[in-house]
């Protein structure tokens, strides 16, 4: 078996990416940068959520966001200076702290265990701190395919 970090994207996890790139961009949600974990399913997810944007965001490979804390997540994020930033991280980590930035929760039922390419776009009027974020929308992967 390979080590962890070195596992690649399963037939399923590139089309969850891929909707998930489509829905980002469809609905208007383009990043100016993207900040992945540098593990290889990080690195291919960021790869299948790009391939629509045209220009395509900054990628940026962030060694801590790899099975980051919640708290190294939103360390990570507040350090750019963008308008919009995605993260591309590994639960339950990025799971916390999209838990941990909303003001309010969604009402969709997964948000609470929050699956594998679940995608949660925050808004901020000011800095990226624990329970200041407007949620704008909630989706997971499963909403869009299948």
């Amino acid at each position: 078996m390979a080590d962890d970090h070195a596992r690649t994207l399963t037939n399923r996890g590139r089309k969850a990416a891929t909707a998930i790139g489509d829905w980002l961009r469809d609905k208007g949600f383009l990043p100016d940068i993207v900040l992945s974990s540098d593990a290889a399913r990080t690195r291919e997810t960021s790869a299948y959520l790009l391939a629509g944007f045209d220009p395509r965001p900054a990628l940026q490979f962030v060694p801590i966001l790899y099975h980051a804390s919640p708290d190294t997540v939103v360390d990570v994020a507040s350090g750019p200076r963008a308008d919009c930033i995605a993260i591309v991280g590994h639960n339950p980590g990025i799971g916390m702290a999209a838990h941990g930035l909303v003001r309010e929760k969604p009402a969709h039922h997964r948000f609470s265990d929050y699956p594998t390419c679940a995608t949660t776009v925050i808004d901020f009027d000011g800095p990226i701190t624990p329970g200041a974020g407007a949620l704008v929308d909630f989706v997971v992967p499963r909403d869009l395919t299948d």
